[in-house]
């Protein structure tokens, strides 16, 4: 019955990624079935920790933050959870050897959010790395299956398109995150007054973190290839929409890529995969 608990625990995973994320949700579903699993648990942990710090307006969210670290660590280390989002990450965690550093690394980056709201140089890089790049890693983790040179070569991929991924959200969600939370990540930028030039900036550093990782996903294992494409042309997508706005759209919208849009992108994609032309 333990194979029952384990399949509906991973079931909650994955309706929560359903939920939250079109793009992502698409992307996962082309991966080798092997993969799914794991990457919708991944998903599951990652989101509602986000969602402590971004939505429980009403709570302690330190509290709640201290618990869910808490839970993960016991869940991890006695290898059970009846949190079944926990269940499922613990799994996965224990089955790839996911570094405990990487986990402590994204909870470190939820807390940063609960004391501060803007975001110098260094912060602003310990937070990206904490909050986005160390999700990449936990996926490369489970690509890899134990294969540590693989690891090893595809791991500053992995990172910057985290990091890409991680910066065109901040740049759609701007308007959101200054109104409802107060907060602006880029180092050095007044919301109040953000110019063509601010966005410039931003949008060169994004497009030298797409190049870096479009180096690494051609290098994925064949099962995760396609996957993690999709969900990178559908950024890419989404960054070109930004691009073409000026300033003033940014920080007043969210833009998006409309779902017919990606069911698209989808189909091209998966046809450039069959022709070998990624």
């Amino acid at each position: 019955m333990m194979e029952l608990y384990n399949k509906v625990c991973e079931e909650c995973s994955q309706l929560i990624t359903r939920r939250y994320s079109t793009s992502f949700s698409m992307g996962i579903r082309v991966f080798d079935p092997r993969f799914r699993g794991p990457v919708y648990a991944i998903y599951g942990f990652v989101r509602f920790a986000d969602e402590i710090v971004d939505t429980f307006h009403n709570c302690n969210k330190g509290n709640l933050l201290q618990r869910f670290r808490e839970d993960t660590y016991r869940a991890i280390e006695e290898g059970v959870s009846l949190n079944p989002v926990l269940h499922a990450f613990q799994e996965t965690v224990r089955r790839y050897r996911i570094d405990m550093e990487l986990i402590d690394a994204f909870l470190d980056s939820m807390e940063m959010d609960l004391h501060h709201s803007r975001y110098h140089d260094s912060l602003y890089k310990q937070y990206i790395y904490g909050s986005a790049e160390v999700v990449g890693l936990m996926c490369l983790h489970v690509f890899c299956e134990g294969d540590e040179a693989l690891y090893r070569r595809l791991k500053a991929p992995a990172q910057s398109l985290g990091s890409a991924f991680q910066k065109i959200n901040f740049l759609r969600d701007m308007k959101s995150d200054f109104d409802e939370r107060g907060r602006v990540y880029f180092p050095g930028i007044d919301f109040t007054r953000f110019t063509n030039d601010d966005k410039l900036a931003i949008e060169a550093d994004i497009k030298k973190d797409f190049d870096d990782a479009y180096k690494g996903i051609v290098q994925l294992p064949k099962g995760a290839r396609l996957g993690v494409y999709l969900a990178y042309i559908y950024y890419l997508n989404l960054f070109q929409k930004i691009k073409s706005a000026p300033a003033s759209r940014v920080a007043e919208e969210r833009i998006r890529v409309p779902n017919s849009r990606k069911v698209y992108l989808l189909f091209s994609s998966a046809l450039r995969n069959s022709l070998n032309m990624l």
